[in-house]
């Protein structure tokens, strides 16, 4: 056997031995994060129950702060401590930025117009742009601080002559429409609702009804074959909530526009409709009145909620509404608050961040999609997964010894819902700038 012919005998005998190694590898699966074990076809689904924030909360006792669930045919990864969202909404967030969409959303086409449910691409990045620029720049927060202390003083004026008359306020209703009037006239430099009354009421049904379709458990989410038949009704009776809202928001546009750009009521212009309805937005009207909506769903029932809360603690804390008051009288004394008041109120603070910490808007934040397959603490969270992060259940998590900060301002700043501050609402007591 001559030198060229052994080469050749002992080079194909390499590659033969490398090829059936290889072969016999197997490619080691990725190590998901443990969980319950899934029944066939429905998975997780029944383990869910009438709270899903509390039922969560109970399964990451057993299976971890970092838990695996199957829903239907979703593969779900619920987050239920402070470590592992910081993870999730801080250091892996560009991975972990896709959005599902929620087969309520798809009422009327909303999905594809929706900020919330956008994809992290250039026209949810120029929705950002737009909302930061012409309403959560520090410029236009202080041109509207005139504004929030008038529906501040209306919101005095009413509980006051309410008083009087011995009437009962309800608080949240009370507050509701000081939250979306704040909306309207940042955006349509007018008022929707008024105080008290029947419309009131409508358009706060109308809010609630939204996020309630928003967020309820769907079967059709879990199993999209099932979509053509909406067997739970959510997407039809989403359809007619949109329908209401769009009606009203439709008729603010059309009556700015037959006025030539200016509204009837005041005398302001350019205000954020304007910024909205300029061609250089590059927005149709689909896509303009989604956006509007998303403020006052977002802004309204959220701020009116954490304040309801905050004042129903107050008052089974009594030695705490004793505290909050001197700290008021001590502070502000018989004259109006002002603004700048605020950061002299830690006590105050702390109770809104409290409120907030007990009582999330919304206790499982706006679902996130893997973007790709992403490590964390130990675990691989596969791409397509769906993430949920339990605010409900970090609140209330005694082993968590990590400052809260962080997370307490990013529900104040609306992460539990489309990115939108909710702070910059409540009874304009913040200046928190838009981030997602």
């Amino acid at each position: 056997m001559d030198y060229s012919t052994f080469l050749i005998w002992v080079s194909s005998i390499l590659v033969l031995i490398n090829l059936l190694q290889h072969a016999r590898k197997k490619p080691k699966k990725p190590t998901l994060p443990p969980g319950p074990t899934p029944l066939p076809i429905v998975g997780n689904l029944f383990k869910l129950g009438d709270k899903p924030h509390e039922s969560l909360t109970e399964l990451a006792k057993t299976h971890g702060p970092l838990m695996t669930l199957k829903l239907g045919s979703v593969t779900t990864v619920v987050v239920s401590s402070a470590a592992m969202a910081e993870e999730v909404l801080q250091k892996n967030d560009r991975f972990l930025s896709g959005r599902k969409i929620v087969d309520a959303t798809r009422a009327l086409n909303f999905n594809e117009s929706s900020m919330a449910w956008s994809q992290p691409n250039q026209y949810w990045r120029n929705l950002r742009a737009i909302s930061k620029t012409q309403l959560f720049s520090n410029q236009s927060l202080d041109a509207a601080q005139g504004l929030r202390h008038l529906k501040v003083r209306e919101l005095i004026a009413n509980m006051l002559e309410k008083s009087a008359a011995k009437e009962a306020v309800d608080i949240g209703e009370a507050a509701f429409v000081t939250a979306i009037n704040l909306i309207s006239n940042s955006i349509f430099s007018t008022n929707v609702v008024d105080m008290d009354s029947e419309f009131s009421n409508k358009f706060h049904s109308i809010v609630w009804g939204f996020m309630e379709e928003s967020g309820k458990p769907n079967i059709v989410d879990y199993f999209p074959m099932l979509r053509p038949l909406d067997p739970q009704g959510v997407r039809r009776h989403m359809k007619a909530h949109l329908k209401i809202a769009f009606e009203t928001i439709d008729g603010m546009i059309d009556r700015r526009i037959l006025h030539g750009g200016t509204s009837t009521e005041t005398t302001v212009t350019n205000d954020f409709l304007d910024a909205l309805l300029d061609q250089n937005s590059g927005l149709t009207r689909q896509q303009a009145r989604s956006l509007i909506w998303e403020f006052f769903a977002a802004g309204s029932d959220t701020s009116s909620s954490t304040v309801e809360w905050a004042l129903t603690e107050l008052l089974r804390n009594k030695n705490v509404m004793t505290k909050a008051r001197s700290e008021l009288k001590e502070t502000i004394g018989k004259r109006k608050v002002e603004e700048s008041d605020i950061a002299r109120l830690p006590y105050l603070e702390a109770i809104i961040k409290e409120t907030l910490r007990l009582h999330p808007p919304a206790p499982l934040l706006l679902p996130r999609k893997a973007l790709s397959n992403v490590e964390i603490g130990g675990f691989t969270i596969q791409e397509d997964s769906l993430v949920f992060v339990n605010a409900w259940a970090i609140g209330r998590d005694p082993l968590t010894s990590a400052d809260l900060s962080w997370f307490a301002s990013s529900l104040s700043h609306g992460a539990s819902y489309a990115s939108l501050p909710s702070s910059f609402i409540c009874l304009g007591a913040s200046r928190w700038n838009g981030s997602r």
